[in-house]
């Protein structure tokens, strides 16, 4: 009999994994270029209605998607997946740990070594959901009445609380991918509910404009500083002097250090230099403001989820492909949205950053859920095609002003 190719002995290692419970983490990574397909996929080992499943999270260039497989399921997929679609896989168990690689124009080669964790984590479905608010949450989250004094999310406030936790699992990937948290210490922590290691050790400042009420304020405060221990000083900016002082109240009461609170407009708020620029719901061309001052202030991370779409609307033209779609008012709203923000998208490419537009949990305090991730990865105003994708886009919509057209006009 042959020897099994690496692939297959792969494939059984898996499946033998999966069989006995020892399984801990599957990661798919180098994904092919093809259109549609998912540039990283990560899976873990879930009980989902009393069955055992492989819950998948596959990571396309602007979005995430979830997909549950039963046992009898893998070994077709993952027969599929390591045939020419990724360059490498790494199968992480309580027994060892597996690494699969595929050379440009060479036969694929297979090494063991030690495994990373020797303790299977928690099958639940929910575990992850749970990570980022723990006990050490609890004093905040109380103080910002989202739970009672022994941890328990109010029924008001559950929209909310999963509004806070999505958040901060978006903002946890942000961090790795910018260099600021390490992948294994986030993959420690989803495993079995250890904090993650801050590879920075200088002080990252992150302002997040238009605060409101501070729960995605005291949010990333605590992701940084709690369980990421990245050293940070995170300063909320909010006009409303009710606001400002119940919040501010809130954080000197329970011990805060490096978060702090301060009134100003998002245009004008006098603030240092920043890594990362936060504003979440910021309303018309606050949003603008903010991607404006993010990049003006070097940040390294731009986050935005947009609000109202009022500049675009009234000057949206109907290209003639898209006439008749355009003249029902609902369609004509929604493409108003989707060319506000995909010029957003477009003005922060052309900016220097690598851009990701993603969904982002509604409540009824968050009635749009689109949000715009950026990361500066090279020179700022140097991608020219960008720049004419801004300038066709606006052509065939007969858009003559945009909020952010003095990052053109001004480096002509």
């Amino acid at each position: 009999m042959a020897n099994p190719t690496p692939v297959a002995d792969f494939i059984r290692h898996t499946l033998a994994s999966l069989e006995d419970n020892t399984f801990v983490r599957l990661i798919l990574s180098g994904g092919a270029a093809s259109e549609g397909a998912p540039k990283r996929v990560l899976a873990r080992l879930i009980r989902l209605r009393g069955e055992p499943h492989l819950s998948l999270t596959l990571r396309h260039a602007t979005n995430d998607i979830t997909k549950n497989l039963k046992l009898t399921e893998v070994p077709k997929w993952l027969g599929f997946q390591l045939n020419g679609n990724f360059r490498s896989a790494l199968l992480g168990t309580t027994v060892r740990e597996w690494q699969l690689n595929f050379p440009p124009d060479k036969e694929p080669w297979l090494i063991s070594h030690k495994p990373h964790n020797q303790k299977a984590p928690s099958r639940d479905h929910d575990e992850a959901k749970q990570s980022w608010l723990d006990a050490t949450a609890r004093d905040w989250l109380f103080g910002l009445g989202v739970c009672d004094e022994r941890g328990r999310v109010l029924p008001s406030m559950a929209d909310k609380h999963r509004q806070i936790h999505q958040y901060l699992e978006i903002l946890s990937h942000l961090l790795k991918d910018c260099g600021w948290v390490t992948e294994s210490s986030e993959s420690r922590l989803q495993a079995v509910g250890e904090p993650a290691k801050a590879v920075t050790t200088n002080t990252l400042t992150l302002a997040d404009m238009g605060c409101g009420k501070g729960y995605l304020t005291f949010g990333a405060w605590h992701l940084l500083c709690r369980r990421c221990k990245v050293p940070a000083r995170v300063i909320g900016i909010e006009t409303r002097a009710e606001l400002l002082r119940d919040i501010t109240q809130i954080a000197r009461k329970i011990d805060t250090p490096g978060l702090e609170f301060t009134a100003g407009e998002i245009a004008s708020a006098q603030l240092p230099k920043v890594d990362a620029l936060i504003a979440l719901h910021a309303c018309n061309t606050a949003t603008d403001d903010a991607i404006r001052r993010g990049i003006e202030l070097g940040a390294k991370l731009i986050v935005v989820a947009p609000c109202c779409h009022k500049e675009v609307r009234p000057q949206l033209g109907q290209p003639g492909p898209l006439a008749a779609v355009l003249e029902h008012g609902i369609m004509a709203e929604r493409m108003a949205e989707w060319v506000t923000d995909g010029l957003r998208a477009l003005f922060l490419e052309w900016a220097g950053y690598r851009t990701k537009i993603m969904e982002f949990v509604s409540s009824e305090h968050t009635p749009k859920n689109l949000m715009l991730a950026a990361i500066r990865e090279r020179e700022p105003f140097t991608n020219t095609a960008a720049r004419e994708q801004i300038v066709e886009l606006k052509k065939f919509f007969n858009i003559e002003h945009h909020a952010l057209d003095g990052l053109i006009s001004n480096r002509r």
